[in-house]
């Protein structure tokens, strides 16, 4: 029972089918190895184009006049499509570009703001540093004029002071003149 074999549909296709390709491709090398089969292959297919060339012009006029796109139109519009999407990509990379150094600047001006805000408070502080100087300043012409008045008050004083050192040895010498005065009158 082993012996019989069991019946597989899909083995006799298969052995078909190798049949058919077989006598198919030798009937076709049969065909092109014949040199009127070339030339008249060629004179189809030339024929042929110049059919498919016409009817590609009338149906470029047909669509113009009707307003219809044709095939070149639609690749146009993609290859329009896919430039301006590069261009629009690019045109965002420097949009992004632009709000990076925009961002940086502002930064950059805040720093400035900022030391302005310290170069105002120190100008301010100077000024009014300046305005306790200038004060004092007059106020130590003020001492200084006060001070010139005592040197001349205190030179009047000194030429006082030996005005009267000068009278009181004036006073001793008359004082010692007369005691000899008197001293000698009474001796006598």
């Amino acid at each position: 029972m082993t012996d019989k074999k069991t019946y597989d549909p899909y083995d006799s296709i298969k052995k078909y089918s190798e049949l058919w390709e077989k006598q198919i491709n030798d009937f076709i090398f049969l065909l092109t190895n014949n040199s009127n089969f070339v030339k008249m292959a060629n004179l189809g297919t030339e024929g042929h184009s110049r059919y498919f060339e016409k009817l590609r012009k009338n149906q470029e006029s047909v669509a113009g006049l009707l307003n219809f796109p044709t095939k070149n139109d639609v690749a146009n519009v993609a290859n329009l499509t896919i430039q301006a999407e590069e261009k629009m990509g690019a045109l965002e990379e420097q949009i992004w570009d632009l709000k990076d150094s925009m961002k940086s600047q502002s930064k950059e001006i805040e720093t400035v703001v900022d030391v302005s805000k310290e170069i105002i408070k120190l100008t301010k502080q100077l000024k009014t540093e300046l305005l306790k100087t200038k004060k004092e300043l007059a106020d130590t012409k003020d001492l200084h004029a006060e001070l010139q008045e005592m040197k001349f008050e205190l030179i009047k004083l000194n030429d006082l002071k030996d005005e009267f050192e000068i009278l009181k040895s004036l006073i001793k010498n008359e004082k010692e003149t007369e005691q000899a005065l008197v001293g000698t009158t009474q001796s006598k």
